[in-house]
């Protein structure tokens, strides 16, 4: 089938009037007849006037060729034609290894294999899972566990994964088998093609962790996150402090945990043993005093300032013990874990060396800004639209990674790492001429995922081990409701046949029109010298 990649440029083939008119007009030398009378002249030249006729008509032919050739060279002519059809795909997630539902697709995958399906890892180059590798697999959890550690790593492969699978693998039906956590699929779900089955693998664990323990007096005050495939939740405990290191806590449902003292370093609580089938988060070490919060507002932004500390009182419930809030209309010394710094001068150096340390530092938009009309990407589908009136004209540098986005996908807030801290910039502001952001009820929650690493929202950057140990154990399940239909994708039962668009391979006719367009010049040349020699030897 031939397709022009630039139809307008077919009007060129106008230029064919060209040739046909240089040929109307071009007469020969008329020779000489001598007359008895000059009232004969005039006639005869009114009648070669009106007898205009072709001549030369197979040098009218090349030239009018070349030029439809080079016409239709600029229109860039592609010929394309179907791709040999492609037994099909089965794309494996690495993190469905050793999952025990995979026993009941199994025979599925086996089926699909036995008709010609390729075996395929779900990671980078979607390299592919030798035969050995998938019988070691069903071999035991022992085998699964070991190929798991040696095989590809998926990482957060999301929805763009198979995204880029279906690209990959134009015109071939596919069958993609992931995990059904949800935290496997974050970003933007774009529409896919199809000729996709993909299922998913429910996990049948839940997940218990200590996320935050701090020290008042001769109690620990707990908070303790649970995970389980429908929702995550967290409460709040106490115990008291155990006379020496080692001793073990035990809290109703929650692993037992080593309290661990050390000279010299804050003292911490450690997961001891799992319970079955239940996975643990990491250590956490004790706070000695509750978080402390400094908030810097110029005279400009005490409006901002009051929202702020609302917000941020709204959020210290997410806390076993509530955040020191502290508001200073001077600029405060280094030694709060935060500084909401609202104002326009610049950080001061002292702060960046504290940042440097591990204190984490929020700035907002500079005025004057620029006007804007978007609205900030919803974390939940019950969130209020929150819609952007200003922001600052720069955006987020480079270096910076985005957390909060817009519906055209620039930051809202965007985050850079600085040592051991980070630097925060809200690219408007809480002021309600910039946003609405302030009256959303919303924002506690949101200053809550900044405030402390949870792993309810794992679309906020995990930047440190701990942070990514709490964002893996997020378990809620993705709806299966958002995937493309898994037609025959039931256990034992083989994959049926699905509507795969026709993938097409394209061949450029553009090197060919030009190496014809060179030999019709060539010999458009030709003829035409051999005219003009003959015009000169032929006598009057």
């Amino acid at each position: 089938m031939l397709t022009l990649l630039t139809p307008s440029a077919l009007l060129a083939l106008l230029g064919l009037l060209v040739p046909v008119a240089i040929h109307l007009w071009n007469r020969r030398p008329g020779r000489e007849v001598p007359v008895g009378s000059l009232r004969w002249l005039a006639a005869g030249a009114n009648r070669r006037l009106r007898n205009l006729r072709l001549e030369q008509l197979g040098l009218l032919l090349l030239r009018a060729a070349l030029l439809a050739v080079l016409a239709l060279a600029l229109a860039g002519p592609v010929w394309q034609s179907a791709r040999p059809r492609s037994r099909g795909q089965v794309l494996l997630s690495p993190e469905v290894l050793g999952n025990p539902a995979l026993a009941t697709l199994r025979p599925t995958v086996d089926s699909l294999r036995r008709r010609g399906y390729g075996l395929r890892w779900l990671t980078t180059g979607f390299p592919k899972m030798s035969g050995a590798a998938w019988r070691a697999q069903a071999a035991g959890p022992r085998d699964s566990a070991r190929l798991l550690s040696a095989g590809p790593r998926a990482g957060s492969f999301g929805w763009a994964r198979v995204q880029q699978a279906a690209d990959a693998f134009a015109g071939q039906p596919l069958y993609v088998l992931t995990p059904a956590a949800l935290r496997s699929v974050q970003g933007p779900h774009p529409a896919l093609r199809s000729g996709i089955t993909w299922q998913t693998l429910p996990s049948l664990s839940s997940a218990a962790w200590l996320q935050d323990a701090t020290q008042r007096g001769d109690s620990l005050y707990l908070t303790i996150g649970r995970s389980t495939e429908s929702q995550t939740t967290f409460r709040r405990a106490a115990a008291a402090v155990p006379r020496s290191s080692g001793e073990q806590i035990r809290v109703p449902g929650l692993a037992p945990l080593r309290y661990q003292a050390t000279a010299g370093k804050p003292a911490a609580l450690v997961p001891t043993r799992p319970a079955d089938g239940e996975r643990v988060g990491p250590a956490a070490t004790i706070a000695a005093a509750p978080l402390v919060i400094e908030l810097y507002a110029a005279p400009g932004y005490a409006a901002e300032a009051r929202y702020l500390k609302a917000a941020l009182r709204a959020a210290s419930v997410g806390f076993s013990v509530a955040p020191t809030i502290r508001l200073s209309a001077v600029p405060p010394r280094p030694g709060a874990e935060w500084l909401f710094w609202l104002t326009d001068e610049s950080l001061p150096e002292e702060w960046h060396v504290a940042a440097q340390n591990g204190a984490q530092v929020w700035q907002e938009a500079a005025a004057p800004g620029v006007a804007d009309d978007a609205r900030l990407v919803p974390e939940l589908a019950t969130e209020a639209p929150v819609h952007i009136l200003r922001r600052d004209g720069k955006g987020a540098a480079p270096a910076d990674q985005p957390l909060w986005r817009d519906g055209r996908g620039r930051a809202v807030l965007s985050v850079r790492s600085l040592g051991q801290g980070a630097l925060y910039r809200l690219h408007t502001r809480l002021d309600p001429a910039w946003s609405d952001l302030a009256d959303n009820p919303a924002l506690p929650a949101r200053l809550l995922t900044l405030l402390r690493p949870v792993p309810v929202d794992t679309r906020v950057a995990a930047t440190s081990p701990t942070d990514q140990a709490l964002a893996a154990l997020d378990q809620r399940a993705l709806d299966p409701a958002q995937l493309p239909a898994a037609r025959g994708s039931e256990a034992g039962t083989p994959l049926a046949t699905t509507s795969v668009p026709t993938a097409f391979q394209a061949a450029d006719l553009r090197p060919w029109l030009v190496l014809a367009a060179g030999i019709l010049f060539a010999l458009e040349r030709l003829l035409a010298f051999r005219r003009e020699k003959r015009a000169l030897t032929t006598p009057l």
